[in-house]
């Protein structure tokens, strides 16, 4: 999780997915004064998307009431080194996030799945800045 006074995600080619969502409007996604949640979902998440979307948005507005904020952005970003949940689950996954995070009064951008794209990113410079969190149903 950024804290950002800026950020900007441009689509630039389809990914390697076999889901890749149309984007809506424009190929750029841009934002000012946002948190900023590089999302990754694993193999461990598919027994239950709800519970793990669930558990996630508590942790990300307990951090962005925290921090003050109102404009959260779920940014899908596939780690390298983990065993990644089906296209299906983690679209499934990021969505339900969404959900609850539009329920708790956040307003919520989520970037398109399944694209590569640049980053534009202007991150601020505090202790709470940048955070990550692995969230678990064990």
């Amino acid at each position: 999780m950024l804290h950002v006074d800026h950020f900007s995600s441009t689509i630039t080619e389809r990914g390697r997915s076999k889901i890749v969502e149309d984007p809506t409007g424009s190929k750029t996604t841009t934002v000012d004064e946002a948190l900023i949640i590089l999302v990754s979902v694993e193999k461990q998440d598919e027994p239950n998307p709800d519970n793990t979307a669930e558990k996630a948005a508590t942790e990300i507005a307990k951090l962005a009431r925290q921090l003050k904020v109102k404009v959260i952005v779920l940014h899908p970003f596939a780690h390298l080194f983990a065993e990644m949940s089906s296209p299906d689950t983690a679209l499934k996954t990021l969505k339900l996030t969404e959900e609850g995070l539009i329920r708790r009064g956040f307003n919520v951008v989520r970037t398109p799945f399944g694209w590569f794209n640049t980053l534009e990113i202007k991150a601020k410079g505090h202790p709470l800045s940048r955070v990550a969190r692995t969230i678990s149903l064990n």
